[in-house]
């Protein structure tokens, strides 16, 4: 069975050996963005390759978009053939635990029409506790030939985002802690708030207290409130700047309900433009 969403570390453990299997650490820290790389140097999952969220997933940022612009498609491609990755690799990403970084490169690989994917269950972190190994050897991987498949249509603007808004048969998740939406604080952003008509569903919402996903079961029924009858396919997640809404969409997809959309620009576009809409408060 292909690997579509989450892998744990014992199954992980037992496919090391693997030919065709890619392992990317992705982790980071907004607030340092050389923490991640730095410790990867450290200790790593033997094979990995460091994938920097700033650097590799994310294209220069502009006047008018978020934090953590997409790259272009071909960009993106030729990072991930430099990386060794084929069209039938199996690809794996982890971080320090949660999945919220690895899931941004679970997406994208997905938008690239690479389905294969999946992210570590409870990453480094879990894995470090079973004692599986870890190494500082950085690999130089043999070019690979992977050939992008574009899935434009996974990703939204903020025009389809202002539609949606108004629209009571489509539905906005936005994926920040709820003082964030709620636009009592604002750490990174200039402006404080949501997009109107957005429902706060946080990311952590998706995960138990050692930071692994819930069970399908449980997934289904705490996203279905925030769907609120809303087809997944109708529903586009966003955050602050399109990494965390990917992990909403990862929780979605292990649920069972695929079909969601990304907003990449996110708040920290959205807010950019001071004609655009806002709301604070609980109410979407």
């Amino acid at each position: 069975m292909k690997l579509r969403t989450l892998i744990d570390a014992e199954a992980l453990a037992d496919r090391l050996d693997e030919p065709r299997l890619r392992l990317f650490d992705c982790r980071f820290d907004l607030a340092r963005p050389d923490h991640g790389r730095s410790r990867y140097l450290e200790a790593h999952l033997p094979g990995a390759v460091y994938a920097d969220l700033n650097r590799d997933l994310a294209a220069p940022v502009t006047a008018t978009s978020g934090r953590h612009p997409l790259p272009l498609p071909a960009a993106f491609e030729a990072r991930l053939r430099s990386w060794g990755v084929n069209a039938d690799s199996l690809v794996v990403a982890y971080d320090d635990g949660n999945g919220m970084y690895a899931a941004r490169l679970w997406w994208m690989l997905r938008w690239l029409g690479h389905d294969e994917v999946a992210v570590l269950d409870g990453g480094l972190c879990r894995w470090q506790r079973l004692g599986l190994p870890v190494t500082a050897d950085v690999p130089r991987p043999v070019a690979g030939s992977f050939v992008a498949h574009p899935r434009s249509s996974l990703a939204v603007d903020a025009a389809t985002v202002l539609d949606a808004s108004a629209d009571r048969g489509a539905r906005i998740l936005d994926a920040r802690a709820p003082e964030r939406y709620r636009g009592e604080i604002e750490p990174i952003d200039a402006i404080a708030g949501h997009v109107p008509g957005a429902r706060n569903h946080p990311y952590v919402q998706s995960l138990d207290d050692d930071g692994r996903f819930l069970s399908p079961d449980a997934l289904r029924e705490a996203l279905a409130r925030s769907l609120d009858g809303a087809p997944p396919a109708r529903t586009i997640a966003m955050c602050g700047s399109g990494v965390t809404a990917c992990h909403l969409l990862l929780a979605l997809e292990h649920a069972g309900l695929p079909g969601g959309l990304l907003y990449p620009g996110s708040w920290s576009e959205w807010s950019s433009d001071p004609s655009r809409p806002l709301r604070t408060g609980d109410s979407p």
